[in-house]
């Protein structure tokens, strides 16, 4: 999109910020109409979800009900064109095991504009699964 100017790393931080505070509004505000969210293969909600009312609540609907807390920590946030990568952690305790976990994941996070409109996260699910 010409003329739009986007500090990518700080829209990212600020989506992180807002989902520690249980707010989703930064991360929602990024989205394209049609933003693609890809959940790794292995995970507990792997799979394709097509729009913000998709995603929220097969993916962060899906977290809030079966975690507590879900904890997502980037460590570095990258920046190269209209790509985002972000690294860091997730951790958080199955409401259902009772049993916590530390898994690291990286988001890929691609833009167009001002607008998301693809992530894809790659995880260590295995880790995951094992506090299920």
């Amino acid at each position: 999109m010409r003329g739009v100017t986007v500090d990518y790393a700080k829209a990212i931080q600020d989506a992180y910020d807002g989902f520690a505070k249980g707010d989703p509004g930064p991360l929602f505000g990024l989205f394209d109409e049609k933003v693609e969210w890809i959940e790794a293969a292995g995970f507990p909600y792997a799979g394709t979800y097509v729009g913000a009312d998709d995603i929220g609540q097969n993916v962060f609907g899906r977290l809030q009900a079966d975690w507590d807390p879900w904890n997502v920590i980037p460590d570095s946030i990258v920046v190269q064109g209209d790509r985002v990568v972000a690294i860091g952690t997730y951790s958080g305790q199955n409401k259902a095991s009772g049993k916590d976990f530390e898994a690291r994941f990286a988001h890929v996070w691609d833009f167009s504009g001002d607008k998301l409109r693809r992530l894809e996260q790659i995880v260590d699910s295995a880790k995951v699964n094992e506090a299920l």
